[in-house]
């Protein structure tokens, strides 16, 4: 599997503090080993458009469509609760 960031993900990693960015990465490093890793608590967001969530910490969610061996990284952003 291959990562893909948009200008939207990178834009959003950017402002993003720098322990989650450090997190982020890990949850990355996870999701390119295995979708199904349970730190990442990774699920359908949106079925009709494809889009994924996965967990950075407890706080943050980063948002990814799959397309043949590729993850598409669109957003990154703290979890609304």
């Amino acid at each position: 599997m291959q990562l893909f960031y948009t200008a939207r993900f990178e834009r959003s990693f950017a402002e993003a503090p720098a322990d989650v960015q450090s997190q982020a990465q890990k949850a990355l490093a996870f999701l390119l080993r295995d979708v199904r890793h349970p730190s990442l608590r990774a699920k359908k967001y949106d079925g009709a458009r494809g889009i994924w969530q996965g967990r950075v910490n407890r706080s943050w969610r980063f948002y990814f469509l799959i397309e043949a061996d590729r993850y598409y990284l669109i957003d990154m952003m703290p979890h609304p609760k």
